[in-house]
């Protein structure tokens, strides 16, 4: 869906982006990852064809970011970090200006402007002034704004900055029901705890540069992360897992194993079983919750 080679960008007195090269898979939610000032944005505005690169291209969906910039506004939604909202309009209007301001006929304007809320649970507060909403709501609506023309790339700059718990939650829920809607999305942030309950793939960027050289992928809905730890020391450890059918094993000690497995219940309790058969005092087996960022230090590790 996205495709980026050799991309230079540069500002008076810094080169932002050093010969950056990715590609994003379509239906993907993406993290981009990265401490302040690595270079997220940038690559963001790039790839909204909102910057035009020094060198190098920028493609999505086949379409190159300096010949067609806006054919490329019209398949993607972006929200930056700080994002715009006319506080003296209901909800209702400011989607309504957003859409009719993304090419969407009066006719279908309406239409649009209920799916958008909709998708976004702003439909009892179309009639609100959006200078009376919560910051939540309001970064609810932000995202409406971005999606109202449903297009099929979503740009998202650190879109969790500043939420509460249950706003962050609902985030999620959001993005995820996106994805399976069909979008290819892409967020940024440098708070991986932020984007571990969405994200499917990472891409980590420092200094202007790719860590690694590409995507990560982190998570599998069919064969998820499990952390196994055990009581009792033992060497042979890996060399038991790695012998198991259906284990792949990323990194184990004498006590403790990481590794994907099949999510099947029936198979794990067999996984177990046979680990008490040889010995192995399993004190607990669970899936992993820190699969970002156990890629993001492997990662970023083992490129120092």
């Amino acid at each position: 869906m996205i495709d980026v080679r050799d991309l230079v960008y540069e500002y008076p007195t810094t080169r932002a982006l050093k010969g950056v090269s990715l590609h994003v898979k379509p239906q993907t939610i993406t993290a981009l990852v990265g401490p302040n000032g690595a270079g997220k944005t940038t690559l963001l505005r790039c790839l909204a064809a909102l910057e035009p690169p020094y060198s190098g291209s920028v493609t999505v969906d086949g379409r190159d970011t300096r010949e067609a910039p806006r054919a490329i506004h019209a398949l993607l939604g972006y929200l930056p970090d700080f994002y715009g909202l006319y506080d003296a309009l209901s909800v209702r209007r400011v989607l309504s200006y957003a859409a009719r301001s993304r090419g969407i006929s009066p006719a279908l304007t309406a239409s649009a402007v209920e799916k958008a809320a909709g998708r976004v649970s702003l439909l009892d507060r179309l009639d609100t002034k959006a200078g009376e909403l919560s910051r939540g709501m309001r970064q609810r609506l932000a995202i409406a704004q971005a999606i109202v023309h449903e297009p099929r790339v979503l740009l998202l700059d650190e879109p969790a900055a500043g939420l509460d718990p249950q706003a962050r939650r609902d985030l999620s829920t959001l993005l995820v029901a996106l994805k399976d809607a069909g979008m290819t999305l892409v967020v940024s942030s440098h708070i991986l705890a932020e984007l571990e309950d969405y994200c499917t793939e990472m891409i980590i960027i420092e200094d202007g540069l790719i860590v690694g050289g590409n995507a990560i992928k982190v998570r599998d809905a069919d064969r998820p992360r499990y952390m196994l730890e055990i009581a009792t020391a033992r060497s042979d450890l890996r060399e038991f897992l790695a012998g198991r059918p259906g284990v792949d094993v990323i990194e184990a000690d004498e006590y403790h194993a990481l590794f994907t497995h099949p999510r099947n219940s029936a198979a794990r309790a067999r996984l177990i079983k046979a680990m008490l058969a040889a010995g192995f005092e399993v004190s607990s087996l669970g899936e992993s919750t820190k699969a970002l960022e156990e890629a993001y230090f492997k990662q970023v590790g083992q490129a120092r």
